[in-house]
């Protein structure tokens, strides 16, 4: 018995598979591959995080629960987009520090008063 072929996705965008290298995306009749390297800041989100993905507009893909926004086209040609993020998974980003004060000098007897 042979299976039929596959029909027509009914989501404008679907997860359709998750590996420790990244995940595949079924959009518009083509799958895509999306590699942790490239996109890091999907390696350490859970499946469901991955898989709650919206398509607001045809060329828009988003992660609500992630705030991850990426361009179709990013994924169709990314040669195209040859800038890759530098973020590295799981390390915490640091704040600026505020720039010191000047110290200033205080006589003996300011020092005293308080």
């Amino acid at each position: 018995m042979r299976s039929a072929a596959r029909g027509p996705s009914t989501f404008p965008v679907e997860v359709t598979n998750v590996s420790p290298h990244g995940f595949w995306l079924f959009v518009d009749d083509e799958e895509l591959f999306v590699p942790f390297t490239h996109f890091p800041w999907f390696k350490d989100a859970t499946i469901g995080q991955i898989s709650r993905v919206e398509r607001p507009s045809a060329h828009h893909l988003y992660w609500p629960e992630l705030d991850v926004d990426l361009a179709v086209d990013s994924l169709t040609h990314p040669e195209r987009y040859p800038l890759v993020s530098q973020v590295q998974p799981g390390k915490r980003l640091q704040p600026a520090k505020a720039p010191r004060r000047a110290a200033t000098k205080r006589t003996a007897r300011a020092r005293l008063r308080g």
